[in-house]
């Protein structure tokens, strides 16, 4: 069985809901970055066997996106290409199936990661107005809030999943306001020292009146304070937790990870900048969603004799700082020698989605290149990305530095 490496590992810089990258389709964005990437790597586009993309809303953005952006990518028409969604897991999911299809020794080169302008998503009608309503009026619906951020079994909105994992452990604002903020200032800091610089493809971005580079993730605030995260009122249920400020952030973005065998890394001389060692997935109570990373760090470890303290570096996915708490408290209790000072030295170093953002299908393979990036600049042996998944469940990936 072939190990699998990560050849190449590229993103956009994220941009504000509303922002620089929200009249672009998903599409034309994942496009551009897989192509860019691909001249990157300076390998021949034919000797892709397939191009698979995490993409959670869809609707109104025409047939099959990761088809969209590969033929926009320049990537012949013989590659094959689909589109996943496993919800805010969608873009590690891409990266999973191609991992398991190099291993079966179904392909060699795959193009993997994800892609989501939120701001493209549209507002929808009720399926009832085909077949006609008696009376009443008819509404729109968001379907970036019905399709993406709620929960299909309780029929609640993600925030509500976070409160539910503030009461479990009962984990007080300040709390996480104050985890909001270093997450504000890591990102900050990273963007300022061009800490980002290796792993962000810049972005041209046509206007009426011209064309933009986009080039720097627009999400940070760099005027909050505790202060200003403490006047926020609760945004889910009155006297809740979860606000505005300790919650991630609207974001429109694309990642790619291409990934190869240990035949093409030889073959195309390649340079490998991480080996997959093990993936990961596992499921939770979907009222707890934020939990869903415990479960598939777990799973993920048992496939390749290695603990959690043998991780130099973590990316676990900013949904709700409330969420992250949570499963920091899980895994403290659950990994032994692992404490929450062990936790904050080495997780999300470079700020998570509270100020860089949550492009939900992108998410996954985003933490992902971040991850390898960083596990580079430290000469890490071993780092780990994860996230949770709306619906109750999480996904994880174990990087060996090549």
């Amino acid at each position: 069985m072939s190990k699998v490496y990560i050849v190449e590992a590229k993103r956009s810089a994220l941009g504000k809901f509303g922002g620089s990258l929200s009249g672009m389709t998903d599409g034309e964005l994942a496009g551009q970055v897989m192509k860019k990437a691909l001249d990157d790597l300076g390998i021949d586009k034919s000797k892709i066997d397939e191009v698979i993309l995490g993409n959670v809303l869809p609707a109104g953005q025409g047939q099959g996106v990761a088809r969209q952006a590969s033929i926009y990518a320049g990537v012949p028409v013989e590659v094959p290409a689909y589109s996943v969604n496993m919800v805010c897991g969608s873009g590690m999911k891409a990266i999973m199936s191609a991992c398991n299809a190099i291993k079966a020794g179904d392909a060699n080169l795959i193009v993997a990661g994800g892609v989501e302008v939120m701001s493209q998503a549209p507002f929808i009608t009720d399926a009832k107005v085909r077949t006609g309503y008696k009376m009443g009026g008819m509404n729109l619906k968001d379907s970036m809030i019905s399709d993406g951020l709620t929960d299909a079994f309780n029929k609640y909105h993600m925030g509500i999943t976070a409160e539910n994992i503030a009461d479990k452990y009962k984990i007080d604002r300040a709390t996480q306001d104050k985890v909001a903020l270093k997450s504000q200032e890591k990102a900050i800091k990273a963007i300022d020292s061009g800490r980002f610089k290796d792993e962000i493809i810049p972005v041209e971005v046509k206007t009426r009146k011209e064309t933009i580079v986009f080039d720097k993730d627009e999400c940070p605030n760099r005027t909050t304070s505790l202060e200003a995260l403490s006047k926020l009122k609760p945004a889910f249920k009155p006297g809740g937790t979860v606000t505005a400020g300790n919650a991630s952030v609207l974001t429109d973005g694309a990642s790619i990870v291409i990934v190869a065998s240990e035949k093409a890394v030889k073959e195309y001389n390649l340079k490998p900048l991480a080996e997959i060692v093990a993936i990961g997935q596992g499921g939770v109570d979907p009222s707890v969603m934020g939990l869903g990373p415990v479960p598939a760090i777990k799973n993920a470890l048992s496939k390749c004799d290695l603990s959690l303290k043998d991780m130099g570096l973590l990316e676990l996915n900013e949904a709700f700082i409330v969420q992250y708490l949570g499963v920091a408290k899980e895994l403290t209790e659950d990994f032994e020698g692992i404490d929450d000072a062990w936790l904050e030295e080495r997780t999300n170093v470079n700020g998570g989605a509270t100020a860089i953002g949550h492009p939900i299908g992108a998410s996954g393979a985003r933490i992902t290149v971040t991850l390898a990036h960083e596990m580079k600049k430290q000469n890490v042996e071993y780092g780990l990305a994860s996230l949770c998944i709306g619906g109750g469940m999480g996904t994880c990936v174990v990087l060996k530095l090549a």
